[in-house]
């Protein structure tokens, strides 16, 4: 139940119990210490003093037993324990690499040298083994 139900209705309980054990002191009182009840007949005052007596016993047994049930509900949702969920390892993955490829190491002065660097350098020199670079220096051919 929500909190502000179970303070509404303790107290309308407590209001009725009080309303109870008060309805008989308003009526009429005799001179001679004897009142009215709502029959019209007359009652003494110890009648009076003991249904005020049993009127607060009553609304007491009902506020101990109303405060009692709204005291043993539980303040917070029970805890439980949840299994974790495991998701499976992910599968390995395969990498794929090239093998590097190298290209052919010629040794200098052999004809396949000569063949590599005059294919490859327009202005390579076969007597001195040299090129022409973009920095206008010349530059020994290694090929490979």
């Amino acid at each position: 139940m929500n909190k502000a139900i179970k303070t509404l209705v303790l107290s309308v309980a407590v209001a009725a119990t009080t309303l109870t054990a008060t309805a008989g002191i308003a009526t009429a009182r005799d001179r001679d210490g004897y009142w009215r009840g709502d029959s019209g007949h007359r009652h003494h005052r110890r009648d009076r003093d003991r249904d005020a007596l049993i009127g607060g016993a009553l609304g007491l047994a009902t506020g101990v037993i109303i405060g009692g049930a709204l005291a043993s509900q539980p303040r917070y949702e029970e805890r439980r324990y949840v299994e974790p969920e495991y998701y499976p390892e992910p599968e390995p993955r395969v990498i794929y690499r090239r093998q590097p490829v190298y290209a052919p190491s010629y040794e200098p002065w052999t004809q396949s040298w000569y063949d590599y660097c005059a294919q490859r350098y327009r202005s390579f020199n076969p007597q001195s083994g040299t090129f022409v670079g973009y920095d206008g220096r010349e530059h020994f051919c290694t090929a490979g």
